[in-house]
């Protein structure tokens, strides 16, 4: 009712931000957010590298690699730099790919997995056509729910946060 009322800036405000939710059953986190720009465009914007580069991570954050091979099986090799010099490389494999629709990917497991290393997780990304804008999902799956639940507490939903807000910008310069 009151929500109706909403002028057409306060409801594309809303949706813009970023909407979590965190299954009380199931070891995900669900967050999504629309964006304001075609699917096809959001789609370029997350699967070619040169894009990718600049609007993934939060404030400050570079990504001096970015390198996909975006088909089933092909391997998405990232690096982070932080604002103080840190950097975090990051390795995944692409499960399902289809264009421009549905993205699926998964962390590689590593032989040595670092002590302290966060939980591993394989995340799903629906694009949904809304016209001129673009409805995105994302659906991260961990293998059990302390997992998931040591993902939350490290921040998971920080990060992509951060990440869809430069997105949201980033597609404005395209």
């Amino acid at each position: 009712p009151e929500c109706v009322a909403a002028s057409a800036a306060t409801q594309r405000e809303i949706t813009m931000s970023v909407q979590s939710e965190i299954s009380p059953s199931e070891p995900t986190i669900v967050m999504s957010r629309t964006y304001d720009a075609p699917r096809s465009l959001v789609w370029q914007a997350m699967t070619e590298p040169r894009h990718v580069r600049q609007w993934w991570g939060g404030p400050g954050v570079s990504n001096p690699v970015c390198e996909m091979d975006v088909r089933p099986g092909g391997r998405w090799e990232h690096v982070m730099r932080f604002p103080d010099g840190r950097e975090l490389p990051m390795s995944f494999i692409f499960l399902e790919v289809e264009k421009p629709a549905r993205l699926v990917w998964r962390s590689a497991d590593h032989p040595q997995k670092k002590e302290g290393a966060p939980p591993s997780s394989t995340i799903a990304v629906t694009l949904e056509d809304l016209g001129s804008r673009t409805a995105w999902k994302m659906v991260a799956s961990f293998r059990s729910m302390a997992e998931r639940d040591a993902a939350v507490s490290i921040g998971f939903r920080t990060p992509i946060e951060s990440s869809g807000d430069r997105l949201v910008e980033y597609l404005k310069t395209l």
